[in-house]
């Protein structure tokens, strides 16, 4: 088994940075999730009810980052230095950093809502839920876990049920991965729940199984929203944790990996 696919997400719900390489932190790839958006009452925005953040397109610099969507001018957000505000993440509040009021009013613009950026300063505050985690695990602000991982085989089969019911194909993109597996069996990352994964030289655990969204439905290039491929998740991998596509990891230590990784299992 290989690594395939590397990704990270700057700004939770907005679009993918793919890579070659990674760092991992404790809490996650470097730089994945460390930003969120919120409305007017301090309330996390995502593409759930959103598809519009999907047109953000950020990528990061020595100085923050630079976010750039079609038909807008580009903006350069620096690092924030400014005491926290907290911030709500689902049930969550966070204690987090503003962008700045010149970030606001582009990403409000480009999303046409109300909309505050908000950075992570600090990626220890917020706890990986305690059934999966060990004392002293944290995440960003990824939706529970450090990162997903998910796996081409099992993306082949998706399609192949889209097929028979006449669909599209959906790329890996719709899943939204950290990482990305080839050269294992369909479904194989089924029983690595509760085991360890190794990429390179960097040992995950496997906690849980990850259950799908609405999200998924959303195509990451043009916002268009549809049916699949939750529907056919929901005929073919329904289970009682939800519709399940992916793994999540924890990593247990600091490092490096890239594409052309080997992965192994302990």
């Amino acid at each position: 088994m290989r690594l395939s696919y590397l990704a990270t997400y700057p700004i939770k719900s907005c679009y993918r940075v793919e890579a070659d390489n990674a760092e991992v932190e404790p809490w996650g790839l470097a730089g994945d999730r460390r930003w969120m958006v919120v409305d007017e009452a301090a309330k996390l925005i995502t593409q759930r009810d959103w598809p519009a953040m999907g047109r953000v397109r950020p990528r990061y610099t020595d100085q923050g980052l630079v976010l750039e969507a079609a038909g807008a001018t580009p903006i350069e957000v620096p690092f924030p230095s400014a005491e926290t505000t907290d911030i709500k993440h689902f049930f969550q509040w966070i204690a987090a950093t503003s962008a700045g009021d010149a970030a606001n009013r582009w990403l409000s613009e480009v999303i046409e809502r109300p909309a505050r950026l908000f950075y992570l300063d600090d990626p220890t505050r917020r706890a990986v839920e305690p059934d999966y985690a060990t004392p002293g695990d944290t995440v960003s602000f990824a939706d529970g876990f450090p990162l997903l991982l998910t796996n081409e085989a099992s993306l082949s089969a998706v399609n192949d049920w889209l097929a028979e019911e006449g669909a599209e194909p959906v790329p890996m993109t719709r899943f939204r991965p950290n990482v990305v597996v080839a050269g294992a069996p369909a479904w194989a990352e089924d029983g690595w729940i509760g085991r360890r994964i190794v990429i390179g030289d960097v040992v995950f655990r496997v906690p849980k199984a990850c259950s799908r969204c609405v999200l998924t439905t959303i195509d990451q290039e043009t916002q268009e929203k549809g049916r699949q491929p939750l529907s056919v998740l929901g005929k073919r991998r329904r289970f009682p944790e939800g519709l399940l596509f992916g793994v999540n990891l924890i990593p247990d230590a600091r490092g490096k990996i890239a594409v052309g990784d080997e992965i192994t299992l302990r």
